[in-house]
Formats: C-alpha cells, sequence, structure tokens
C-alpha cells in the first residue's frame, strides 16, 4: 500500500484548500487554480477516507474477536471481519488507481489524423468509414467535431482527412485509437466474392495550447499554391493552399479546405503544433520504455491495433485480445465505448502492477 505519511500529506493539502477557498483576500486566479486542484483532490480523499474507515473497522473486529467470550458475539465479529477483509483490497486498488500518475496530455484536447492505407479504393472507402465512426462517437458524448482537411477520392473514399475534437476526456479516451486497422471483407467491385484485406493508418494527437509549443517563424518555410481537388481539378483560382515546413524537424502540413490563405494557414500551424507536442512526448515515452518493457499511449501507428471482419460481424483490438462480435455498431460510434473501457482498464491494470 501506498505510505500513510503520503496519504497524510494529500488530506492536509486538501483540508489547506478548503481554507485558503474560504479566504476573502484570496486572488481570483489563484482561487481558479486552488478550485481546480480542489475538485482532483475530492475523489482521492473520499477514497483515503473509506479506506481508513475500513481498515479501523477491521481492526475493531479483531479485537473484538479477541476479547469476546460469548460464541454469538463472535460469530457475528467474524462474520463482519470476514467481509471486510474482503472488501479492503478493493479500497486500497480504488485509492493506488487515483494515484497513478496521470498523462499531462489527457486534458486535451486532440487532432484526429485518418490516412487510407494498404488496399487502393477499398482502404479509401474504410478510411471513410473510420473518420465518420468518430465523427459520431464524438458527436454521442458531445464533444465538438471540426473537420480541418477531408481529400476524398471522388467515389466515397478518403485519401486523408484531420479533425479537431474539443471536450471533456477526448484526449484521454481516443489516445489507443492511434495505430493500423485493418478491415477485411467482401469488396462490392468484387465479382468473385473474396475477402480482401485493407488497411488504414489512425493518428490522435493532443492539441497543444500556444503557450505549449513555441513556433519560431524563422523555423518554418510557408509556400503558397493552388488548390487542387481530386483528378488533380482546380478548386478555385486563387493560390490559396498553404504548405508550411517545421525546418529544424522536416514536418510538413499542407491544409488547402478554405477559399482564404489565412484560414489555411491558421488550421496549418494548428496541425504543426499538435504534431511536433506529440513529438516531444514521443520522445519522452522512448526514454521511460528503455526502463520499463512496455510503451503505453505513444501513439506508434506501425503496429496493427484492431481488425473489422465483416464477414464475422467481429472486431478484435489484438492488443488486449478482445472480440466484440458488434462491427456495426462500432462503426456506428456507439459501440466503440466498449472497446476504449476496456483498453482503459488495461492501461490502468499495467501501470499498477509497475508500481505495485
Amino acid at each position: 500500500m501506498i505510505g500513510a505519511d503520503k496519504l497524510d500529506r494529500l488530506v492536509e493539502r486538501y483540508a489547506a484548500l478548503n481554507a485558503a477557498m474560504a479566504r476573502q483576500d484570496v486572488a481570483s486566479a489563484e482561487l481558479v487554480k486552488n478550485a481546480k486542484e480542489y475538485a482532483e483532490l475530492t475523489p482521492v480523499v473520499n477514497a483515503i477516507a473509506a479506506y481508513r474507515a475500513c481498515v479501523r473497522a477491521l481492526a475493531d473486529a479483531d479485537a473484538m474477536l479477541e476479547s469476546e467470550a460469548d460464541p454469538e458475539m463472535r460469530a457475528l465479529a467474524q462474520e463482519e471481519r470476514d467481509a471486510l477483509a474482503r472488501r479492503l483490497p478493493d479500497l486500497e486498488r480504488q485509492v493506488q488507481r487515483l494515484l497513478l500518475p496521470k498523462d499531462e496530455a489527457d486534458e486535451k484536447n486532440a487532432i484526429l489524423e485518418v490516412r487510407a492505407g494498404t488496399g487502393g479504393d477499398e482502404a479509401a472507402l474504410f478510411a471513410a468509414e473510420l473518420f465518420r465512426m468518430y465523427e459520431r462517437y464524438a458527436e454521442l458524448r458531445g464533444w465538438k467535431f471540426e473537420i480541418l482537411h477531408y481529400n476524398d477520392t471522388g467515389l466515397g473514399g478518403l485519401k486523408e482527412g484531420q479533425a479537431a475534437i474539443r471536450g471533456r476526456d477526448v484526449f484521454a479516451r481516443l489516445k489507443f485509437e492511434s495505430g493500423v486497422h485493418r478491415v477485411q471483407r467482401v469488396p462490392v467491385t468484387e465479382a468473385g466474392g473474396r475477402i480482401h484485406t485493407s488497411a488504414a493508418t489512425v493518428a490522435v494527437l493532443p492539441e497543444p495550447e500556444e503557450i505549449d509549443v513555441k513556433v519560431d517563424e524563422k523555423d518554418l518555410r510557408i509556400d503558397v499554391f493552388r488548390a487542387s481537388g481530386p483528378g488533380g481539378q482546380s478548386v478555385n483560382t486563387t493560390d490559396s493552399a498553404v504548405r508550411i515546413t517545421h525546418i529544424p524537424t522536416g514536418i510538413v502540413v499542407i491544409q488547402q479546405d478554405e477559399k482564404s490563405q489565412h484560414k489555411n494557414k491558421a488550421k496549418a500551424l494548428r496541425v504543426l503544433r499538435a504534431r511536433l507536442y506529440e513529438a516531444e512526448r514521443a520522445a519522452k515515452a522512448a526514454e521511460r520504455a528503455a526502463a520499463r518493457k512496455q510503451q503505453i499511449g505513444s501513439g506508434d501507428r506501425s503496429e496493427r491495433i484492431r481488425t473489422y471482419n465483416f464477414p464475422q460481424g467481429r472486431v478484435t483490438d489484438h492488443r488486449i485480445n478482445l472480440t466484440l462480435y458488434s462491427i456495426h455498431k462500432v462503426l456506428a460510434g456507439e459501440g466503440l465505448d466498449e472497446l476504449i473501457d476496456a483498453l482503459v482498464t488495461d492501461d490502468e491494470a499495467t501501470r499498477l502492477a509497475e508500481i505495485e
């Protein structure tokens, strides 16, 4: 169990925050900061109180067993003790779970990127389905889904698409979606009825605030050109498309959906900041991975994470060996929570095992 001293310090800090917020001389900025920390500590302190109450009750039951001579009272004390002993590990684990180090990016909004992979037109159609799945999932959770870029094939497919998703716990929920998503099904154009395997890549990047990532103008090469649509045709007659190259890293971002060069540049800078922020996070995660064998939430897209098998109606997440026979529900966004909840639980269990 986590040391009693640490638990005492958390309870004392909680009381101090409560007292500070009650004072009239606290500046508004400090009050907001204190209120945020107080809200974050509330479930932790409540869990500590429940755990300690159970420990005290268990000690009382042990004392009664030692001192009580009446067989009936001893039986009642033993029954109560057994119940408390069964409950205590769950309460202890709840405290540990609440005290797990948080990913600093969990509270951030996210930039979603979906790209067609191997499989030609079928891969592009699947990429479009995935993009719609996340759009519907965002709608179900009350998040705002803003399309930044959507490069379609003209046949209902998607070459690549980007969206900004805003809301509560966006990155915390979606960060496990990064990776290669594979689909197995019979394409509409396949006369022989053979099952084809195609793939799309998904990247979910935390969207940083401007203060999180400083982008120096001298590190950027900005090119403007005329936007083009499917088949290469020009979609407008002005040089409004923007390509930004971050010279130190070589990261390139292109935006051409807006008719305004200014708007395209603003969107491109948002995506660039997200990619730079994620690159820094990935570097830190790689350092941690040297000390721990498994890297969680790195956004590594080289690994196949999930298979959508239409003939069998199943979705399998290979990281946790979970299979759901509800493919249409998942692709409609409604069944995605079951997969994400399982991934979050597995991540917590892995991190708990590391500190035990």
